[in-house]
């Protein structure tokens, strides 16, 4: 059965998003994604010229994964006009359900008070595990990309152990990398541990810092200050996944010369027709 559904600016997975759903002869209206060159002249695909206009004709609007990177603009990379989150809810106020990742307090509220219902996708277990593969994978790349040795043998730590870092430390494992994994609570302790990883106190990350060929950060929180930083071996590689903040102080450790890389939003840049599948199946499952 045709449905009607809007793309609201994103990076690669909308526009590969966009495209299926056209092809599953769905009608697709988008704003915020008029340089994406890829959906110019498809059938059942038309841009809009304002965020009225793509609320007016969508009822289901899909938007960027994560909503924002700097907190205020939402994120439309592939387009020349620049709307601020608070601006966009507003003007999406009928009825409409809003579909998005990473969503803050007030931004719910905003919503409520608009009229709109906003789904945070990324609080879907199965899409967060699934977008993990993406992630790890894309991590890989950047080792690969950022190191002039072979991955296996090196000695690597992993700052937390939530999802990406469970799949990420699994895939590295399996590569024969000395893999090692930072915490603070005692049952990942036990965890890493079990898994035949090795294990870490993170409140005592500065007296180990320094002992590591690549250190990669999962955690959304500072955890890697100026007095960490100053422990880091200048050959180390540091990568960090987290989205905005960071868990890496970027002040600091651009003092040093230390190669640092903030990899954000990898599932979109190295597999994102697979994490368009898999968005697909979530508002699915959700709608």
């Amino acid at each position: 059965m045709e449905k009607v559904y809007g793309i609201l600016g994103g990076d690669n997975r909308n526009i590969k998003l966009a495209k299926l759903l056209a092809k599953e002869n769905n009608i697709v209206y988008t704003y915020g994604l008029e340089e994406a060159e890829e959906l110019l002249g498809i059938s059942k695909i038309y841009n809009c010229n304002s965020v009225e206009e793509l609320a007016f004709s969508s009822g289901i609007i899909v938007g960027p994964i994560p909503f924002s990177k700097d907190g205020v603009n939402v994120l439309m990379p592939y387009s020349n006009q620049k709307i601020t989150i608070k601006e966009c809810v507003k003007k999406i106020c009928n009825n409409n359900k809003l579909v998005v990742g990473q969503v803050s307090d007030d931004i719910y509220n905003l919503a409520k008070d608009s009229n709109l219902e906003i789904v945070d996708i990324m609080k879907c277990e199965e899409l967060v595990i699934l977008n993990t593969i993406a992630t790890a994978e894309g991590t890989i790349q950047v080792l690969m990309k950022n190191t002039d040795t072979i991955l296996q043998g090196l000695s690597v730590l992993i700052l937390g152990f939530g999802k990406v870092a469970k799949t990420l430390a699994y895939k590295l494992y399996n590569m024969q990398m000395d893999v090692t994994c930072a915490v603070r609570k005692s049952t990942d302790l036990a965890w890493i541990k079990a898994y035949g990883y090795k294990e870490k106190n993170i409140h005592e990350l500065s007296s180990y810092v320094g002992d590591y060929d690549i250190i990669i950060n999962t955690i959304p929180a500072i955890v890697v200050g100026k007095k960490e930083i100053e422990k880091i071996n200048n050959e180390t590689l540091v990568v960090d996944l987290a989205s905005y903040p960071g868990g890496i102080d970027v002040d600091e450790i651009k003092k040093k010369d230390i190669k640092y890389v903030w990899a954000l939003g990898l599932p979109g840049k190295v597999a994102p027709v697979t994490s368009a599948k898999y968005i697909r199946q979530t508002i699915e499952l959700y709608l």
